[in-house]
């Protein structure tokens, strides 16, 4: 079986290589660096499970992963990241991804998890787990829960300084687009400018 391991960062993919080499001795890997290239990727060769890093240049992992559900329904994917569980894990999981894992907790979980995934199951933390109760239990959502994915990802970009043609250029739309983006969030989210956004954003730990 081919199993591609996306992240910008070769280190990563190396170590990620590693754990997965270790639970599944004898399969073969193919890399990518970035959202195209795991498109590109998927065009090319038959792949059996994908590991997916979800804050890669350019487009953002949970668009990618949304795009791969489409063009490859069945293709587990697995999403990693060091963002809060509790910020990222339901959107991903709602978007079709198999997993969601830390990268913190990778080394013990994703082997545990792969096998699960391959057996036809998904798999689920245990602080993932308690991340979905959290959010069953809680009668009143926050504001940034109202967004959409991509009002979501634009926000947190808004948040860390980036600029609207910079955001734009990164997930391939204009800059008209990334502002009505803008200008929905600023209405859900009951803000008036940038500064609001980054002070309610490393608030609640949606950017570090």
């Amino acid at each position: 079986m081919n199993i591609l391991i996306a992240d910008d960062h070769a280190v990563v993919r190396r170590g990620l290589r590693d754990i997965l080499a270790e639970a599944l001795p004898g399969d073969n890997f193919i890399e990518a660096g970035t959202g195209d290239e795991v498109i590109s990727q998927l065009a090319k060769s038959p792949i059996g499970l994908a590991v997916l890093d979800i804050n890669m240049p350019g487009r953002s992992g949970l668009d990618v992963l949304k795009d791969i559900k489409l063009s490859h329904p069945r293709l587990p994917v697995i999403i990693l990241s060091v963002q809060p569980e509790e910020q990222y894990a339901v959107r991903c999981l709602r978007a079709g991804a198999a997993a969601y894992i830390s990268k913190d907790s990778a080394a013990d979980e994703l082997g545990k998890a792969v096998k699960k995934i391959l057996s036809g199951g998904r798999y689920i933390s245990a602080s993932v787990a308690d991340s979905l109760l959290t959010n069953l239990d809680r009668s009143e959502k926050p504001p940034h829960e109202l967004l959409s994915d991509r009002e979501f990802e634009v926000m947190r970009r808004l948040a860390s300084g980036s600029s609207l043609t910079s955001i734009g250029n990164q997930l391939h739309v204009s800059v008209k687009t990334i502002s009505t983006y803008r200008a929905r969030i600023m209405e859900k989210m009951q803000m008036g400018s940038n500064a609001e956004l980054t002070r309610y954003a490393l608030r609640h730990k949606l950017i570090e």
